[in-house]
């Protein structure tokens, strides 16, 4: 083969864009826009009336990662649970903001229920429902004014189900007597826009500082979603909450709310998200959170968990000794993080290693801050393991699992305890 000299690629900025800056919004203890992080929220699916069951898994959203959590307010009963609910939290020391969704009657239920509207961080209202006709404007007002008495921000959360229908109609008739008329899709894609924008608008006009307002523009397709939250972006520097609404069950879920928020999270659109899951019956509520703080981790935005990379496995790795080693690691560590956190601060740096055979494996492990290389079909029964990118030891017998768990366990203790 002739020897011949290929020019340097063009060099291209690794790493996601700089955020787009919006203004910071405070709710409870968490900044949302400005220079903070993007925060991971999550939604219960209780009954707000049940305190018990909802302090419940508050609570386990709370400890699996979530930053803010937000419940749901439809009647006077779960308003008035919305107090209790937060006294009971506290006294488990669980301060995690709460954020109240309000439909149709949340102008009721705040004005009759002056406990809960203190007790909430954050008010969430949809301006396509907050009221009909002449009643629309007045009701919003109430809200807006209710916000500012409590001190309390709100987002205006658009939603494509729920659409202001008067606004759309309005825009589509527009677009019918145009010269140039744009698709439906698009008319639509713009009322969602508009909607947020001049509510936001009419908002600061009642007295909302903008320091107190998030905005949210929710569809359920992937290319309807990065649209509209580009336009949104170009046309506000409010701090915006991302989201695919419906987004489905298992891995449809998770790949079409990572498709989607992970483009535009690359832009540097996006403050907040929430990776809504559909569970399945007697599901862990949970998993919304964990796939939303591994979509932000994978891409480099945070890190809220040690690393556990592992092969896929081929014809070398006929052994599934690897995968439950691997399993095993994640799920001890994902169990031990709330203590980790606070005994063992900067620990979500880690990482570990468990690879299935010689050919990658080594080289793998010593990438690693820990890793180990099993050995693969026909090799020799023994597993170097790496610390530091180097080789520490090489573990031999039955009992390879559990003395390579006790070894990430001493190293964790070393550097950061």
């Amino acid at each position: 083969m002739n020897e011949m000299t290929l020019p340097l690629a063009a060099e291209f900025p690794a790493g996601p864009l700089l955020r787009r800056p919006a203004v910071a919004v405070r709710v409870g203890k968490v900044t949302v826009g400005g220079a903070a992080p993007v925060v991971v929220q999550s939604m219960t699916n209780t009954d707000t009336a049940d305190i018990d069951a909802t302090v419940a898994q508050v609570a386990a959203l709370a400890r699996a990662g979530s930053e803010l959590v937000r419940i749901t307010v439809d009647r006077d009963e779960a308003a008035a649970a919305v107090p209790h609910i937060k006294e009971k939290l506290l006294a488990r020391r669980i301060d995690v903001p709460l954020i109240g969704d309000f439909h149709y009657i949340g102008h009721k239920l705040l004005t009759e229920h002056p406990a809960c509207a203190e007790a909430l961080d954050k008010y969430r209202i949809n301006p396509g429902n907050v009221g009909f006709g002449e009643k629309r404007d007045r009701q919003f007002a109430t809200l807006i004014e209710l916000a500012i008495r409590y001190d309390k921000p709100v987002r205006i959360g658009v939603n494509w189900g729920s659409l202001d229908q008067d606004l759309l109609t309005r825009l589509m008739d527009a677009n019918a007597a145009s010269a140039n008329p744009i698709s439906a899709n698009a008319v639509m894609r713009e009322a969602i826009c508009q909607s947020a924008i001049l509510s936001a608008a009419l908002a600061e006009k009642i007295g909302l500082a903008r320091e107190k307002i998030i905005l949210s523009a929710k569809v359920s397709g992937v290319q309807d979603l990065i649209a509209v939250y580009r336009d949104l972006s170009r046309r506000s520097n409010h701090a915006l909450h991302l989201g695919l609404t419906e987004a489905g069950m298992g891995s449809k879920g998770i790949v079409a709310s990572s498709a989607a928020m992970g483009i535009l999270l690359q832009e540097g659109i996006g403050d907040t998200i929430r990776v809504s899951l559909t569970p399945e019956p007697n599901g862990d509520r949970t998993r919304e959170v964990q796939v939303a703080q591994e979509l932000l981790q994978t891409m480099g935005f945070r890190a809220f968990l040690p690393i556990v990379a592992a092969c896929p496995g081929c014809g070398r790795t006929t052994s599934t000794v690897f995968q439950e080693l691997a399993s095993k690691i994640q799920e001890d560590i994902r169990k031990a993080m709330p203590q980790w956190r606070e005994r063992y601060p900067g620990v979500e740096a880690l990482k570990v290693a468990v690879m299935g055979c010689i050919v990658n494996g080594p080289g793998e492990s010593k990438h690693a801050d820990i890793g180990i290389s099993l050995p693969g079909t026909g090799e020799t029964p023994s597993a170097p393991v790496f610390i530091d990118g180097k080789k520490a030891v090489t573990l031999k017998g039955p009992g390879i699992a559990e003395e390579f768990q006790r070894l990430v366990g001493e190293y964790v203790e070393k550097r950061w305890g």
